[in-house]
């Protein structure tokens, strides 16, 4: 079966750097992941984009829109990006920026960082953001639920934020990361009601292999599973693994795990394909 992970870190991030090393224990490098993708049949992977000055450390007010991936100066050819968007940096210089990033064939959408930024998803500052992506037929990707960062602030990440702009932008294409984790069931409403809504199962687990069988032998997955449930539709999710916070080959076998295997095919690729049609190009 070819995967497409559809959420993977490609960034010089300080926080990144540190999980891989003393948590994930993956090798977070160029050669690190081109052989987790060649040993688990990773076709492609979707980076999303965000930058850290020398200054306050992500979530960095001081990061300019459009944010890219940097982790190295060759970027490997099977991974294509999300730019980042940073709401205190978006002047009509930035848009402008943004506006040409997202044509480029290797953007394949933009990222929102919901809660690591104190903005809703429906605030104003959003709106020149939802015109490019709608002119350019990129998704919008939103970070939901918990933060990798003491410094976010979850009102912000709540998954029922993204139902105001799924209605009032019925002709934009909307993934939600991480699923709204822990608030997976609200989560779970907005991608059942709002046929242009779809969600990412990545980074529902940081930690290395036995961390994540660990779990699974617990009850720590009801939730999720209850939502993925009362969603009622697997054609809705994407695979991804939020890697380096996690190595890929477990995260495939936990997804696989509790996906009826009816819908792997859909969950690991071809949803991918629907929420992301630039990336036919790199398949």
């Amino acid at each position: 079966m070819k995967i497409i992970d559809a959420h993977i870190h490609y960034s010089e991030i300080g926080s990144f750097h540190e999980t891989a090393r003393n948590i994930s224990k993956v090798d977070y490098s160029y050669e690190g992941i081109q052989k987790e993708f060649a040993e688990n049949g990773v076709v492609l992977g979707i980076a999303m984009g965000v930058t850290e000055t020398a200054g306050e450390g992500f979530p960095d007010s001081a990061a300019e829109t459009p944010m890219g991936i940097d982790l190295t100066p060759d970027i490997p050819k099977n991974i294509v990006y999300c730019a980042g968007v940073n709401p205190f940096n978006l002047d009509a210089a930035a848009l402008a920026r943004l506006e040409q990033d997202v044509q480029k064939p290797d953007c394949v959408g933009i990222k929102i960082y919901l809660g690591y930024y104190p903005f809703y998803a429906y605030d104003e500052v959003y709106e020149p953001v939802y015109r490019i992506a709608k002119e350019y037929g990129v998704p919008v990707v939103y970070h939901t639920g918990d933060t990798y960062s003491e410094r976010g602030r979850l009102r912000f990440s709540h998954p029922l934020a993204i139902d105001e702009v799924a209605v009032k932008h019925r002709d934009m294409t909307i993934m939600m990361a991480h699923f709204g984790d822990p608030w997976v069931l609200d989560a779970a409403e907005v991608v059942y009601k709002n046929r242009n809504v779809y969600a990412d199962l990545c980074g529902l687990v940081v930690g290395e292999d036995g961390d994540i069988r660990k779990l699974q032998q617990t009850r720590f997955f009801d939730h999720l599973l209850h939502a993925l449930t009362f969603t009622n539709n697997y054609e809705k999710f994407l695979f991804g693994t939020d890697w380096p916070l996690t190595p890929i080959k477990p995260y495939i076998e936990f997804i696989a795990d509790i996906i009826p295997k009816e819908h792997h095919e859909a969950v690991f690729y071809e949803t991918a394909l629907k929420v992301f049609p630039k990336i036919k190009g790199f398949l």
